[in-house]
């Protein structure tokens, strides 16, 4: 998937500079070195052919580019391809609502992040999390109601952004679910999970590095917007990271981890490009 075209403004800007140190740094040398006038056609051909694959590999590394480090208000912010679990610091996982626990792939899907996390890291019998999540300390606001009535999970329903500390793992109310227990969210609960969650994160991480997924991509879909992308989705992150006051201190930062089949559907040149006001 070609995500950057070849003739992309930034892709030009990145051969100009390149090519100005390779011009400039040939302008010093034929100062000292005389070229025959034999090989001077054949030298000029192979100079073009040079930069036709300076060009084409830049071209290559814009659109294969997994990797970038960026300033976000005063914070570093990593986005790259990799898994959330080898990551250092804090790690946020999804939950719905209710911090259900249940992976059967009607609750928690077995594949999700939230399913692996329980069934793969989680390093304990459930019930020790369970337990875990029920004695903690949330907010008063942060409980909203219970549900007697709902017939599978939990009963207690939290707010969305609501976080859950459980050793380097940040648990965090996401998705809300109808009476079917399918996971649903509009834009503006998206948008409100978000201002809640960054807000709850400075809370809690104590000068550490934070790791999150790029919410929302793959198991929830946003009603009355079927068509947003992952990166549409990691931009709407970014952006109200920035509006927010989280703000990481030198050496924790915010990493943003880009599952790796997703990734053909970011272009990380455009985030980029657009943090640095390009």
């Amino acid at each position: 998937m070609t995500k950057v075209s070849l003739f992309d403004r930034r892709v030009i800007e990145n051969f100009l500079k390149i090519t100005s140190v390779i011009s400039a740094t040939l302008s010093l040398i034929v100062l000292f070195v005389d070229i025959p006038e034999e090989c001077k056609t054949t030298y000029g051909w192979v100079f073009i052919g040079l930069l036709i694959l300076i060009y084409l590999a830049i071209w290559a590394w814009s659109n294969n580019l997994n990797k970038i480090d960026i300033n976000v208000a005063g914070s570093e912010v990593t986005i790259k391809v990799g898994d959330i679990f080898l990551e250092p610091g804090l790690k946020a996982i999804a939950f719905n609502e209710y911090f259900d626990t249940l992976v059967d792939n009607k609750i928690i899907a077995g594949s999700s992040l939230n399913g692996i996390f329980i069934n793969e890291y989680l390093g304990v019998p459930v019930s020790d999390l369970d337990r875990h999540i029920d004695n903690y300390s949330f907010e008063t606001n942060e409980i909203l109601e219970s549900n007697p009535e709902r017939k599978l999970g939990k009963k207690v329903r939290h707010q969305i952004g609501t976080i859950c500390v459980y050793e380097d793992f940040l648990l965090t109310a996401f998705t809300k679910f109808d009476d079917n227990n399918k996971a649903e969210l509009t834009m503006p609960e998206y948008l409100e999970f978000l201002i809640n969650f960054w807000d709850k994160v400075n809370n809690v991480y104590a000068q550490q590095s934070v790791s999150t997924p790029v919410f929302g991509s793959g198991i929830t879909r946003i009603k009355g917007h079927k068509t947003i992308s992952d990166e549409d989705l990691l931009k709407i992150m970014l952006w109200t990271f920035r509006i927010s006051e989280m703000r990481f201190k030198y050496p924790a930062r915010l990493t943003i981890v880009i599952h790796k089949d997703k990734i053909n559907k970011i272009n990380l040149l455009d985030i980029k490009s657009a943090r640095n006001g390009v």
